[in-house]
Parts: structure tokens; sequence; C-alpha cells
């Protein structure tokens, strides 16, 4: 019996492992070829190079992308996070009427497929006869990131007991005091996550971008769509290489700095 069960997690094993290869494997492969010294994305590679990076450097369309993206993410994570903290406080800390319900609206952009969100927003813009513009492609982002950023920041300010700020405030401070200097410092763990879920939600996504975004304004996935129409560049594997770091690396971040503070604030 022991024997038929050890066998059973084998399989398991063997078979979650042959699909994390299967999932991650174009990924390994892209980066790969990213240093590849001939322009033609083939096996086996020619030589080593850094060649593709510094021409990448030198794209003025591509660089304009990541300054579009990059700008266009912190301001989704500014919003987002100020929106998602204060809406959190609100539902949580007080006696909202109608709050189920009010929650179930902020949250329902996740449950709602982007592209039926994506196109939903357009077809009412163009009912309120609103062209397209950078700030209503940062209104599409928030709407998106939104849900994100609230259900972190839930979890976290449900886990703060209502003690402590009740202990300040008995103790003469004011409410506002209390927010910044009890409330926020235990919250920031998951502001801070909250944050980084919607700066690379907004950075990566290409389907409500390219139903949003104005005539001449191209983030990075959009940048990437394009060059993919006409040809495929050895350019394009080292800016996937690139997003896939910025991607990979700032989750790992933000991870890191949300357990330190966790470990400084004791909790």
């Amino acid at each position: 019996m022991r024997e038929s069960g050890s066998l059973g997690w084998a399989l398991v094993r063997a078979w979650t492992l042959l699909v994390y290869m299967f999932m991650f494997l174009p990924v390994a492969v892209v980066v790969l070829l990213s240093f590849n010294a001939s322009q033609f994305g083939s096996f086996p590679m020619t030589g080593f190079s850094f060649r593709w990076f510094v021409e990448l450097a030198q794209n003025d369309a591509i660089l304009r992308a990541f300054r579009t993206s990059i700008v266009l993410g912190l301001l989704t994570a500014a919003i987002s996070t100020t929106l998602g903290v204060l809406a959190s406080l609100a539902l949580v800390r007080y006696r909202v009427p109608g709050s189920n319900l009010i929650s179930t609206l902020l949250i329902a952009p996740i449950l709602v497929p982007e592209v039926v969100l994506a196109v939903a927003l357009l077809l009412f813009l163009n009912f309120l006869q609103i062209n397209k513009s950078f700030t209503l492609l940062l209104l599409g982002h928030v709407i998106f990131t939104l849900p994100f950023v609230i259900l972190v920041v839930q979890a976290r300010l449900v886990s703060i007991k209502r003690d402590v700020e009740e202990a300040a405030m008995s103790l003469g401070a004011s409410p506002r005091q209390t927010f910044f200097q009890i409330t926020l410092p235990l919250m920031m763990p998951a502001v801070l996550a909250g944050a980084l879920f919607a700066f690379t939600i907004s950075f990566d996504d290409i389907t409500g971008t390219l139903f949003w975004k104005p005539g001449g304004v191209e983030t990075v996935p959009t940048q990437i769509f394009a060059m993919l129409r006409n040809s495929i560049s050895p350019e394009i594997n080292a800016l996937g290489t690139v997003m896939i770091l910025m991607t990979v690396g700032l989750p790992l971040l933000g991870l890191a700095i949300a357990r330190k503070l966790s470990t400084k604030s004791g909790t």
C-alpha cells in the first residue's frame, strides 16, 4: 500500500515538473537567444554577445515605449494604491451603508474577462463622444488594477487589531496621527505589495492597452506586438529578457521589502 502511494506521488511530481518545463522552457529559450550573436534565432548559437541589448538601447521607438510604460505604471500604482487604501479603510474600519455591494463592485473587474472590460469601456467612451487619450488609458489601468490593491490591503487591515488604534487615541493621538503613526506602518507591507502588483500588471498589460491607447502612444507590450507584425527581430528577444527581469525581479524585491518591514514591525 505504501509502495503504491509513493509511486503515485512520484508520478504527480514528475507530471508537475513536465508542466513547469512546458510553461517556462519557451521563456528560457527567449532569454538564451537574446545573447545569440547571430541575427537569426536558431540553434546552435554562433556565439555569445550583448549586441542586441546595445541595439535595443539605441532604438528610439523602444525607449519611448519604455518611458511611456514606466510613467503609466508609476501613475497607475500611485492612484490605485491611494484609492485602494482609502477604500479598504472605509470598508473594514467603518460602517458604510451597502458595504458588501460596494466591495463587490470594486472587485468586479477581476471577475470580468479583460477583453470584455476593454471593449465595454471603449464603447462607453464612444457613447460619451470622448476621444482616446493618455488620461483615459491611465483610467482604464486604474480600474483594472484597483481590485488587486484592495484585496491585498484589506487582508492586511483585517489582521490589524482595532485595539492598537484605540490605545493610541486613548493616549491623546488624533485620528490622523493614529493612521500615519500606527495603522499605516502596520499596513505598509501590504501597501507596497499592492503598489508593485499595480505597477507590474500595468506594465505588462496589452489587451486593454490596445483598446484604450490613443494614436502615436505605444507601451512596451504594444511595441513588441507591432514589431512582431513586421518581422521577428533579435531585439525582441532582448526586450523580452528585460521585461522578464523586471516583471519577475520587482515582485521578488517587493516580497523581500515586505518581509523586512514585517520583521521590523514585529508582526
